[in-house]
């Protein structure tokens, strides 16, 4: 009921069909995403269309249109928007929510497991992150390369090296 609902999975002529409705909605995300790339291929590929904000801008507009669509009730999420309980406050229950941190020993477990990791490490991580600044310069594809990164250094140590290489984003203002 939920799916269909919040998809309308049995909306069509003959909802028992199985795959007929599900191969149209994967044809529809498939021309979506079509149409997508070719909007970042006439923006200069990936790049061109990060240094005008495309990216970001697109992401802002979808994400504002699907709040409001949200909101208004035309995109249901069931108990959120739809099937809500009519005896419950929304914001009372929001209030009464705990946010959960971390304690401090939790943290400094943490911050251990890392050094550890670092000390671990210490003897084949410049190697790896060396071999990933490579591949970047190069132009190649950097995943594999990042495969074999993440054996031998911290998430910290990769982004400071891919910084080194690519730059920091700014956010224009």
């Amino acid at each position: 009921l939920i799916i269909n609902k919040e998809h309308g999975l049995a909306m069509n002529e003959n909802p028992l069909q199985g795959s007929f409705i599900i191969e149209e909605l994967t044809d529809l995300v498939e021309e979506a995403v079509l149409q997508e790339f070719e909007r970042i291929s006439e923006r200069g590929g990936v790049l061109g269309a990060m240094e005008r904000g495309y990216q970001r801008g697109r992401i802002q507009e979808d994400s504002h249109h699907y709040e409001h669509l949200k909101s208004s009730g035309d995109y249901p999420i069931v108990g959120v928007n739809t099937f809500v309980n009519p005896h419950t406050d929304p914001l009372a229950m929001m209030a009464e929510m705990e946010l959960r941190r971390g304690t401090e020993d939790e943290k400094a477990t943490q911050v251990e497991h890392v050094s550890a990791f670092h000390a671990k490490h210490a003897d084949t991580a410049e190697d790896a992150l060396e071999r990933l600044k490579n591949t970047c310069r190069n132009g190649d594809n950097i995943f594999a390369e990042l495969l074999h990164t993440t054996r031998h250094c911290s998430l910290g140590q990769i982004t400071q090296a891919l910084f080194e290489i690519g730059g920091e984003y700014r956010r224009n203002t």
